[in-house]
């Protein structure tokens, strides 16, 4: 089953008329700002079918609670499940127990640890994560000028799309344009803003001395610019950068303080992913992958996104 880019795979996917269907929803986390945009995606799509129930859980960052909660959306026979998971390695079991049941599986967002050969009987619709920290670092060496010290706060490490956007970062710094740039340190921020400021701060009244700091999401990147406001620091001596242009990151870069972000189209990832549920629910066949493509954000083009 082939990757197939936003456009292209919508084409394919035909919605039949489903009375009476329910669709398990387990999400990693209800807290998270960029999450809840996802989830009401779903929402709104779930709003336009009739008849159509969706049962949330909320695995709160639980690997075996989401475990449980998919275990349940099995034995309460629901007609098709969607997993935001906590951890990609977690997701062969996962599949494993939706295939057998024969109930179809969409993951979102996170990738499985399937992603590069989906079975059949799943999907996963995300964007490519490695287009959202190459284009993130790239705007930051061109801001640079190519040179600098960059401090980097990461998604948790069992995350893939951390471990992939912190890969992008060292790979875009190990090009010829941006070899001046250099990693000073790395943190886990665990997408937390509160977490994101408390590792700046720590930076901060260490000493450490950086050009740039560049965030796995934005709100890890509004607390480093709530750290580094609070200390003083001239917000136009600094480069910072976030992934999601979330709202809140949005505002941030508005007021002059976040410097670049990647959106990441939450809403409609949200959207194909029920449209992909309730297709295969259906009895028809889905890509495996399906990408809903990045976009740079930045002062000239944020009218775009606001």
């Amino acid at each position: 089953m082939k990757s197939l880019l936003l456009g292209t795979a919508l084409a394919v996917i035909a919605l039949p008329a489903l009375a009476d269907t329910r669709i398990g929803v387990a999400m990693t986390s209800f807290d998270n700002p960029f999450l809840t945009i996802l989830l009401d995606g779903i929402k709104a799509e779930a709003a336009g079918h009739d008849g159509l129930e969706l049962v949330l859980e909320d695995a709160q960052l639980d690997v075996a609670r989401q475990m449980n909660q998919v275990q349940n959306f099995i034995a309460n026979g629901v007609d098709a499940i969607i997993v935001n998971a906590v951890d990609g390695s977690a997701t062969p079991a996962m599949t494993a127990l939706a295939l057998e049941a024969g109930i179809p599986l969409v993951y979102v967002n996170h990738p499985p640890a399937e992603e590069k050969a989906m079975p059949a009987g799943t999907a996963f619709v995300g964007s490519n994560e490695v287009d959202s920290g190459t284009m993130q670092t790239q705007a930051v060496c061109a801001m640079l000028g190519g040179q600098g010290k960059v401090l980097v706060l990461m998604g948790p490490l069992e995350n893939e799309a951390s471990l992939v956007r912190t890969k992008d970062i060292e790979d875009v710094i190990a090009t010829p344009d941006c070899a001046g740039l250099q990693i000073v340190d790395k943190q886990v921020g665990n997408w937390n803003r509160t977490q994101g400021a408390d590792l700046t701060t720590n930076w901060v009244t260490s000493g450490v001395e950086f050009d740039a700091i560049i965030a796995n999401n934005d709100e890890m990147a509004i607390g480093a610019i709530q750290a580094l406001k609070s200390a003083g620091r001239a917000m136009d001596s600094v480069v910072v950068a976030g992934i999601d242009a979330t709202p809140d990151g949005l505002a941030a870069m508005a007021a002059g303080d976040l410097d670049v972000t990647v959106f990441q189209n939450a809403t409609k990832q949200g959207a194909v992913a029920l449209q992909s549920a309730l297709a295969m629910a259906g009895g028809e066949t889905v890509p495996g992958t399906i990408w809903v493509p990045f976009e740079p954000v930045t002062a000239a083009n944020i009218h775009d996104y606001q």
